[in-house]
């Protein structure tokens, strides 16, 4: 964080917001056993900076609050949610990290531009609804622990956009986890799968 704040103080920085839907997923296994999910809707909203690098290569680090959840079907004994789910739906706040590299295609004020590198999103908050298979229902928050949901997970993040003259960004991005957000031993392996689409403006 410290060196973000460095970097980003940079005389010739661009600073800026944007927000917008998403879409978001995951992949489940246990035991290796992939578990048929299926998405939620989302959003996301945050602020990022545009820091010269070198010639059209730019430092894009950013900082936003994302919607994620998944819904799956379970075919095993799945802990958490619960001993007896049969299934399980997830709200997810989230707080996300990302240092990114940019670059822009052109050197013309209105340019495509394409982002891409890693991200760290702490996990704010969840509620988790869930079936038994006695037919009864569940619903709770999501603990996160050490032996639990974890506090953290890794994500790769991919953007393709346009900026225009005037500083607007419109962009598609899509985030790929590659760290679990499950700690418990012998449970489930969750990743994040996150589509969106955004607008942003610089504002400096």
């Amino acid at each position: 964080l410290v060196f973000l704040a460095v970097v980003c103080s940079a005389q010739e920085a661009r600073w800026g917001i944007f927000g917008g839907p998403q879409i978001s997923s995951a992949r489940y296994t246990i035991n290796g056993d992939k578990q048929q999910t299926s998405a939620k809707y989302g959003f996301q909203l945050g602020t990022n900076w545009k820091v010269p690098f070198e010639n059209k290569l730019y430092f894009s680090p950013a900082i936003f609050y994302s919607l994620k959840g998944y819904k799956v079907d379970l075919t095993q004994m799945s802990i958490p949610p619960d001993s007896l789910a049969i299934d399980n739906n997830t709200t997810i706040h989230t707080l996300e990290i990302a240092a990114l590299l940019h670059y822009d295609f052109n050197t013309q004020p209105n340019h495509f531009f394409i982002k891409l590198g890693p991200s760290l999103d702490a996990q704010i908050a969840g509620k988790e609804k869930f079936t038994r298979s006695d037919r009864t229902t569940g619903e709770q928050k999501m603990n996160f622990d050490f032996t639990e949901y974890g506090y953290f997970g890794a994500n790769i993040l991919v953007l393709l956009g346009y900026e225009t003259k005037s500083g607007f960004q419109y962009s598609i991005q899509y985030s790929h986890g590659i760290g679990s957000i499950n700690n418990a031993d012998h449970g489930p392996a969750i990743w994040h799968r996150v589509l969106g689409i955004s607008l942003g403006k610089y504002l400096k």
